[in-house]
């Protein structure tokens, strides 16, 4: 569903990435791992169009991508939800998911029901703010904002981040089923290593803005993967 080849960025003079490649699968979770500083968001910032990329393709379900804008990501099928959730505050939860509706037809105007299946505490709280909601309750609007696009490909940046136990547990379960339906691909950033562990299909790991590892999950001993990220 994404292919990525060779994809180099720079922040100015610097070079945060360094010919990156990678690929991942419908109904599959890509665990994209690292210590801090590797370029692990910057890679998605610049799969999602919100940073230009200096060289390198991105293939999407097939099509190559020419320097995509966030709007041009979106509408092709890329949905991001960043580190620190971004909601907006003062709209409310109903008001946050229908940004969404931006790249969308407006016959596809609608929150669908499975969004609320997925989270239901979103449909108890629909009318009340973003900024009122827990940490857990924002991450969880987040993740369902970037499901209204209706996205081949899901980019999930530390969405452990901050967040109690029993929001993990939901937000595994999200997971979990969106990848039982088929259609989707998954890369996760993830710090919480058990459990980016236990959802991976295939590991990824970057150091110094370049691939240093990479696994499939079947045979992976824990401690090779553990080594892999921390050395």
């Amino acid at each position: 569903m994404l292919d990525i080849q060779n994809l180099t960025l720079k922040y100015g003079q610097s070079q945060i990435l360094n010919g990156v490649s990678l690929t991942a699968q419908p109904g599959e979770v890509t665990a994209l791992m690292g210590t801090n500083g590797v370029g692990k968001t910057s890679l998605l910032k610049a799969i999602s169009g919100r940073h230009p990329y200096a060289d390198g393709t991105v293939i999407l379900d097939g099509k190559p991508q020419s320097h995509l804008t966030a709007f041009d990501a979106a509408k092709a099928g890329i949905a991001y939800v960043p580190q620190g959730r971004e909601i907006f505050p003062m709209m409310t939860v109903v008001e946050n998911l229908e940004t969404g509706f931006a790249c969308l037809n407006k016959a596809d105007h609608v929150v669908p029901d499975h969004i609320y299946d997925l989270f239901p505490v979103l449909k108890e709280m629909s009318e009340r703010r973003g900024g009122d909601l827990s940490g857990g309750q924002q991450q969880q609007l987040a993740i369902a904002r970037a499901l209204i696009t209706r996205p081949k490909v899901l980019l999930l940046d530390e969405p452990t981040e901050g967040i109690q136990p029993n929001i993990i547990q939901q937000i595994d379960h999200v997971i979990r089923t969106l990848c039982d339906q088929g259609d989707m691909a998954i890369v996760l950033v993830e710090q919480f290593f058990d459990f980016a562990f236990d959802l991976g299909d295939q590991f990824i790991v970057m150091k110094r803005g370049e691939v240093s590892f990479e696994s499939r999950a079947d045979g992976l001993e824990r401690q090779t993967l553990f080594d892999a990220v921390m050395v």
